[in-house]
């Protein structure tokens, strides 16, 4: 086939899968994988070994780790240097060595195959997890920020392993002096770089900048991230590491975000056609042959890095249910992982055999991931804090909080949205018990007529402690939809006649908060918006008047409990 051809049937079978991927909600990084699968070599053999598409996918990792460079940051490694360092490399190395004990003693590999494979399984998804973690609004978490830290350290110890593969490839003999001679000239090499660029780097943005072509930039930047590559890769070293050090640079300088924005195009699509080439290696007929050593592989992926991760948790001082937490945010696989794996099969270091059963293990334990985080935040939902006696006790101290109150408000959540509606519903004289679990929230002032007590609102039994059944209203104050809706679902299966008014961050989870039975949802980005387009208005000469009408428009429009206040506030706005 031609390279138009291959081309065309690329991006049609590509179009197809991730239309039909985000109908089911489905991860984007399975439909590239369905491609190569489909058309590759073990599928419908109509890629077969092509070099442009080889040639594509490895840019696909180049501006990966381009933009991980961008991430990096001194300021924040140096804040956060012993989850990186202390919790992440233990992690890396233990379960390495884990990995390795077993590919040398289970499956009979050599030491320098068992490293490979101990490395490669290693790595966890930062996209996965970084994802999942953003959308339930637990990056802050203390897991979460435990978790960032080891898939930051993670991302780093990816370049020596760039550096370590190609000098294992070495023959026993050679390797001691290959290994020397790789070291000393990535060392000379990144070092010339990172010097020189330090110096450079500013002043060629400056000088692009100054220019105000967005197209310049754009290509400017393109033209760095190459440039950089082919350094690297003159040196005998990967392209990567090029690209690494040049997203590591730009990191330093107030051109990032923009950069970032600019390459994440290239970079998803440069990166699918490395899943595509990940798929077409896989051969599904042997897999299928070996589904009992698959399913094994699967277990001791999921099972050792998750036990690793939850031992180092609970050794650095961690609660049971946040050791829990972070141990099921990183025992999957991960890109970089895949990286790796590939690259020792490219090398030679690993057979087909153990390179087959070994990718098809890491996704597998991708595909589960999203699955085994939220089984993991589920069942830590019922002992928070790690001890159940504790749950009882802060149960009982609800109850005790709720016993005198009658026709009041359970307001869930204290942060600043939840005291500012406490305030108000203080200067009312309208009595209310806040539920939250932060004990930073858990020390704030309690307006007059109010109480605020230790408890998770999203557990049945916590909210008819509060008094739900004689509750007047419920007023849900996360910044997390998820949590929002579960409580939602809580109240209104056992009061249906309730008020229920949620907070949520846009218009986008609206929908779905009315749908599990809220009352009035209020978008806070929706009344941000109508205050500064009001104020627009004001600045510009309009009279307040007609100003304040058009929100009393929008307003009355969009929420129904108050429409008929709204109706008849409008007043005459000439």
């Amino acid at each position: 086939m031609s390279n138009l051809s291959i081309l065309l049937l690329l991006l049609t079978a590509a179009v197809a899968t991730l239309v039909l991927m985000r109908q089911f909600k489905g991860p984007t990084m399975l439909a590239w994988l369905a491609v190569g699968l489909l058309l590759g070599p073990h599928g419908l053999a109509i890629l077969g070994e092509n070099r442009e598409v080889g040639a594509f996918a490895e840019f696909g990792v180049v501006f990966l780790m381009f933009t991980i460079g961008l991430e990096f940051s001194l300021t924040r490694l140096k804040a956060m240097r012993g989850l990186v360092f202390g919790f992440g490399g233990a992690q890396l190395a233990l379960t390495a060595s884990g990995a390795m004990l077993i590919a040398i003693h289970g499956y009979g590999q050599d030491w320098r195959a068992g490293l490979a494979v101990g490395l490669a399984v290693a790595m966890s998804s930062t996209a996965i997890v970084a994802k999942l973690l953003s959308e339930r609004f637990e990056l802050h978490s203390r897991s979460g920020r435990q978790t960032m830290g080891v898939l930051l350290f993670q991302d780093l110890a990816v370049v020596p392993c760039l550096i370590l593969f190609p000098a294992l490839a070495q023959s026993a003999g050679e390797l001691p002096r290959s290994l020397t001679i790789a070291l000393v000239e990535a060392s000379v090499v990144l070092s010339v770089m990172i010097w020189t660029g330090q110096r450079l780097i500013r002043r060629f943005y400056d000088a692009i900048a100054r220019q105000r072509s967005e197209e310049l930039f754009v290509l400017a930047t393109l033209w760095l991230v190459i440039a950089l590559a082919w350094v690297t890769n003159l040196a005998g070293l990967s392209l990567a590491l090029g690209a690494f050090i040049g997203g590591m640079l730009i990191s330093e300088t107030i051109y990032r975000h923009q950069v970032e924005a600019d390459i994440r195009p290239f970079r998803d699509i440069l990166l699918g056609l490395f899943f595509v080439t990940v798929g077409m290696m896989l051969d599904l007929g042997f897999v299928i042959e070996n589904g009992h050593r698959l399913l094994l592989a699967v277990l001791l992926l999921i099972g050792g890095k998750g036990l690793v991760v939850l031992l180092i948790a609970r050794l650095t001082k961690n609660t049971l249910d946040v050791a829990l937490r972070t141990a099921a945010q990183l025992a999957q696989a991960g890109e970089f992982g895949l990286v790796l794996i590939g690259l020792a099969h490219n090398l030679r270091l690993i057979g087909t055999d153990v390179f087959q059963v070994t990718l098809a293990a890491m996704l597998l334990s991708m595909f589960v991931a999203p699955l085994l985080i939220n089984r993991a935040v589920r069942f830590t939902g019922r002992m928070v804090h790690g001890d159940w006696a504790h749950q009882a006790k802060a149960i009982h101290d609800i109850a005790v909080a709720g016993f005198a109150l009658d026709q009041h408000v359970i307001l869930c959540g204290y942060g600043r949205t939840g005291g500012r509606i406490a305030e108000f519903l203080a200067a009312e004289k309208i009595p209310f018990l806040a539920l939250d679990i932060d004990p930073q929230q858990l020390k704030r002032p309690v307006p007059p007529g109010g109480k605020l007590v230790f408890g998770s609102a999203d557990r049945s039994e916590v909210l008819q402690a509060a008094g739900l059944a004689r509750a007047r209203a419920v007023v849900v104050a996360y910044p997390d939809p998820h949590s929002a809706e579960l409580v939602v679902r809580k109240v209104r299966a056992s009061r249906p006649d309730i008020p229920i008014i949620v907070r949520a961050a846009d218009e986008s989870t609206v929908a779905r908060l009315k749908e599990a039975g809220a009352t009035e949802v209020i978008p806070e980005v929706l009344e941000g918006s109508l205050m500064i387009a009001a104020e627009t208005l004001v600045q510009l000469g309009v009279p307040v008047e007609r100003a304040i009408g058009q929100v009393r428009d929008v307003r009355t429009h969009r929420y129904a409990s108050l429409r008929k206040y709204y109706h008849e506030g409008t007043g005459d706005r000439t």
